[in-house]
């Protein structure tokens, strides 16, 4: 999960062209919009073949690349 874990941060990098830290607010913060948050969840999904159901995209689940991480985990 470490190297999922650089990847997502890789990708939200590379969406937002700022750098974030594993624990940064992206949701709550408006890091991240409704539009980078769907290419996030794009990449997620072709990354881990994870679907990622509409209702599950939410701050308790996606605010830091920690919770994206434990969201995973428990879906893997």
């Amino acid at each position: 999960m470490d190297n999922l874990r650089e990847i997502i941060q890789e990708e939200i990098e590379n969406i937002i062209f700022t750098k974030v830290s594993f624990d940064e607010s992206l949701i709550e913060s408006k890091i991240l919009d409704s539009i980078t948050v769907v290419d996030l969840i794009v990449c997620i999904e072709e990354k881990t073949g994870v679907y990622v159901p509409a209702t599950d995209v939410n701050a308790t689940n996606f605010d830091t690349i920690d919770k994206i991480i434990a969201y995973l985990q428990k879906k893997i």
